[in-house]
């Protein structure tokens, strides 16, 4: 089956996530949980990140459910990111800002 835009996005994120030695979780959407929480739930060094991937181009096509789990998730004092390219993710990770 081929994959669609989005879908390698993730997998080049989960790519670099294993490559750094981070730990990483994708919750699975089926209706039954919480909505809106960003497609990779990760540690790294003692930091919680959440990764929300877009197809390229289409990053600001965030949902209102969405937008609610990444203000939560700043609030916290964790890292929320939106990506529609793996080198979003290594640049907010090396610069410790957020996307």
């Amino acid at each position: 089956m081929a994959m669609t835009p989005e879908g390698r996005v993730k997998a080049k994120c989960k790519e670099y996530l294993q490559s750094i030695g981070a730990w990483f979780y994708m919750p699975v959407s089926n209706g039954m949980g919480r909505h809106g929480i960003p497609d990779i739930i990760c540690c790294i060094d003692g930091r919680f990140v959440g990764v929300e991937c877009k197809a390229p181009g289409k990053k600001s096509t965030v949902s209102a459910l969405q937008e609610r789990e990444i203000a939560g998730i700043k609030a916290a004092n964790g890292v929320a990111v939106v990506v529609d390219d793996v080198s979003q993710l290594m640049e907010v990770l090396k610069n410790g800002k957020q996307g």
